[in-house]
């Protein structure tokens, strides 16, 4: 669910290093929100990432 319907941005994943340099697996997930938008002329409630809502990609109702 946490996928940005715009750009396909998603949850990224790599590691948590501890002062030892043990590792182990963490994720960051994306600012996702849901609004709702004009997709054809119709509003629509879409999962958008808070980067495309700021640069304008999408046009809210």
């Amino acid at each position: 669910m946490a996928k940005c319907s715009v750009c396909g941005k998603g949850a990224h994943f790599g590691h948590n290093v501890s002062h030892s340099n043990r590792k182990t697996n963490r994720m960051w997930k994306s600012n996702i929100k849901r609004v709702r938008c004009k997709v054809n002329g119709t509003p629509k409630r879409l999962y958008v990432c808070t980067r495309c809502l700021r640069s304008g990609k999408v046009e809210r109702v």
